[in-house]
């Protein structure tokens, strides 16, 4: 599981953070102004890359928070097993499974042959894009 540190006061919207053990990435963040007993807060909320559930975090902003490492890498499909598509990485030659993912207009793209961006979070891959099509 790779992850780094950051002060939650770093970070802000579009930036990746880990919110009970899940991925996830800034969609709002606010700051609320030092108070009379204690430290500035900062209020985020995201959007989990796998699940797309919404999480919440409240927390001083010198808060030392996990933010995952992401790897771009690439990959071409090599069979649609239904709601799992198998791919091979086109540096290691591995061929794993990942789930379909659920933008329709994505998924109805990928079909045996075509080459994908796919991101290793955390140790889970997740298909982003199509990066170019195989005659």
């Amino acid at each position: 599981m790779s992850v780094n540190y950051a002060s939650l006061g770093e970070l802000k919207k579009g930036s990746y953070i880990v919110i009970d053990g899940e991925p996830c990435r800034i969609v709002e963040i606010t700051r609320a102004k030092t108070g009379k007993h204690g430290s500035a807060k900062a209020h985020v909320v995201a959007i989990s890359v796998f699940t797309g559930q919404k999480k919440t975090l409240v927390a001083p902003v010198d808060t030392r928070v996990q933010v995952p490492v992401i790897e771009k890498r690439l990959g071409q499909i090599i069979a649609d097993m239904g709601d799992m598509i198998q791919v091979m990485d086109m540096e290691t030659f591995d061929t794993f499974e990942v789930e379909k993912p659920e933008e329709e207009n994505l998924a109805s793209k990928l079909e045996p042959g075509v080459t994908v961006e796919y991101w290793l979070i955390m140790g889970r891959p997740k298909i982003i894009r199509i990066r170019d099509r195989q005659a």
